[in-house]
């Protein structure tokens, strides 16, 4: 081998490193999560997983091209404004959104970052997005129901328990969402021989104090529509419902497994599985604007036979076989 050509073989062997370092790193994109629910809580643990589970199998690595900047709000309305602003000053290339407190606080926030929401109780109805075909905003997601879901939670407690004449509506009335189901189910209250009355879930002592004096006549039933300081407070709701012998029913199947009595609502940590896709869309340069709003297409009843017992309830047979959890 002639001395030139030898000189430039190695000169090409030495540069390969050199040129191999300085090829540019994958490029790490922020991912902002604003949740409404407190940290360590094991239900939105659980959503997480999957979200982030999903995010992995779809190239999106934690500590290698993603990043996550996280703020529990534990359903404080001051939090939740003041985290929103928080992750709104971080820039980041997407924001997840989980409840209606938090699009609430978020659609003050900004109208340019990317927003993606979970969990969420009509969107539209709720001035998240102009449509569900065509969202328009920054923002798209996945809804939790509509506010008719109202009359189907009623119906259901009424079939299982007919001698109910009044029902108490847990909501949170500073949320949007809140006074939409309650309006959805006084709607239909007249027609199955029910009253219904609001009561507030602003803090757990007012939560105890609602539940308390509603228990002081008879023929009373709960509904504990969607909202974070219900998911907040579920185990003191569960445990009042129980103490004062109240017939109730919730918008998750998770209350149920702790106790809860009954529920009519979509799985939410699928919710969660599938906002991943659309989070990798949006990271890959789709805007909010163009993807479509995703409803629940499964909605899943579940039935705690122990807590029937213990409030002297016979579930009608009917209920049970269309039932897709029984805990007994």
């Amino acid at each position: 081998m002639k001395r030139r050509e030898f000189t430039c073989l190695l000169g090409g062997l030495i540069a390969v490193p050199f040129a191999a370092r300085a090829q540019p790193a994958e490029k790490t994109r922020v991912i902002g999560l604003l949740m409404v629910t407190a940290a360590g809580d094991p239900e939105v643990s659980r959503r997480l997983a999957a979200l982030q589970g999903e995010l992995g199998r779809l190239g999106w690595i934690e500590g290698r091209n993603l990043t996550f900047q996280t703020r529990w709000t534990a359903g404080d309305p001051d939090r939740i404004r003041q985290a929103a602003n928080e992750l709104v000053s971080l820039a980041p290339d997407l924001i997840v959104v989980n409840g209606s407190a938090g699009m609430d606080a978020m659609r003050r926030a900004t109208r340019t970052i990317p927003v993606l929401f979970v969990v969420v109780v009509d969107p539209v109805g709720g001035g998240y997005a102009d449509s569900l075909a065509r969202p328009g905003g920054n923002a798209t997601g996945f809804s939790q129901f509509e506010y008719g879901i109202g009359g189907k939670w009623l119906e259901l407690l009424k079939e299982l328990t007919p001698a109910v004449k009044r029902v108490g509506i847990i909501r949170d009335p500073t949320i949007t969402s809140g006074p939409g189901q309650f309006g959805a189910i006084q709607s239909v209250a007249p027609s199955l021989g029910v009253e219904a009355t609001p009561l507030s879930v602003d803090s757990a002592d007012e939560i105890e104090r609602a539940i308390a004096a509603f228990s002081s006549a008879t023929n009373g039933a709960l509904i504990v529509a969607g909202s974070a300081l219900a998911v907040v407070h579920r185990n003191l709701i569960i445990a009042l419902a129980a103490k004062y012998k109240l017939p109730a029913l919730y918008f998750g199947s998770y209350f149920v497994a702790e106790g809860g009595l009954i529920s009519y609502g979509p799985d939410l940590v699928e919710q969660y599985r599938q906002a991943a896709g659309y989070a990798d869309r949006i990271l890959k340069g789709e805007k909010p604007a163009d993807l479509p709003v995703q409803a629940p297409t499964k909605y899943e009843r579940a039935i705690n036979l122990k807590t029937a017992k213990a409030l002297g309830l016979t579930v009608p047979p009917s209920l049970l076989t269309r039932a897709d959890k029984v805990i007994e």
